[in-house]
């Protein structure tokens, strides 16, 4: 278990329900400032559903969630407003505006929730744009580019307000495997330059195995969190069987070339 003196979000005894139907009960774990923390297993687990409760989208049927020293579950919209100001969100489909140019985009969070000026917002939005590889491409809509320059464009997004915590929910879907590996890098070199912890929800084998320094395994077989720890290190030490499973098919999936 982390340190607690480094311990930047805790889930305490958190059980999600969706009314009668529990999806995953008694989740207890801590995200290390600074990690690139996974939160992994299979279709259906809970794996969206537990990050939208980590971001206040929806509350739990029981337990908590707390930032260092603020209870985020019991605290007012008030008191949550500054905590989700140093969110950073990526979601699976991008969700940038397809009228807006990549420019527009990323200051759109500068523009809502910061007196900056309008070029100061679009030198901020270039700047942004330039660390996820993206500069000379700030007049660019949506549609003009790649799948995969969209999750980058997304990432400059998330960033503009230079947050403390980015949360990524699938970042790989849709990728093919090359774009999936440059994100991955993208991933590392961001948390390194900026400090910040990330949270990423996903299934995908090569990812956690190559970029998480951290993880939590939701297991439907007993709707519960069923291992904790690094990835690599589970994989040489499976806990129990649905994590052997897991991570076992996605390494043989990855070197067969498929997809998991």
């Amino acid at each position: 278990m982390p340190d607690d003196r480094s311990v930047h979000i805790r889930v305490k005894g958190l059980t999600m329900a969706y009314g009668d139907y529990v999806v995953m009960r008694d989740l207890d774990f801590g995200i290390r400032r600074g990690d690139i923390f996974f939160i992994m297993g299979g279709s259906g687990c809970g794996k969206s559903t537990l990050l939208r409760h980590l971001i206040g989208l929806n509350e739990p049927a029981s337990g908590e969630v707390w930032y260092e020293d603020v209870n985020f579950t019991t605290a007012s919209d008030e008191e949550r407003e500054p905590i989700r100001r140093r969110f950073g969100i990526l979601f699976q489909s991008g969700a940038l505006w397809s009228s807006m140019t990549l420019a527009e985009n990323v200051g759109l969070p500068l523009e809502q929730f910061t007196p900056l000026a309008p070029a100061e917002i679009g030198e901020a939005a270039t700047l942004k744009l330039a660390l996820v590889g993206l500069r000379g491409f700030e007049d660019y809509f949506p549609s003009e580019i790649s799948g995969g320059m969209q999750k980058r464009a997304g990432l400059a997004r998330a960033m503009a307000l230079d947050p403390e915590v980015l949360f990524f929910d699938e970042p790989s879907a849709g990728l093919d495997p090359v774009s999936s590996l440059l994100l991955d890098e993208l991933i590392l070199s961001l948390r390194d330059s900026l400090g910040a912890t990330v949270v990423i929800v996903s299934h995908e084998l090569p990812s956690i195995l190559s970029i998480a320094d951290d993880c939590v395994f939701l297991d439907t077989d007993v709707r519960t969190m069923s291992a904790r720890g690094n990835p690599r290190e589970l994989l040489a030490n499976p806990p129990n069987e649905s994590v052997h499973r897991f991570l076992t098919r996605g390494r043989s999936d990855r070197e067969g070339g498929a997809s998991s």
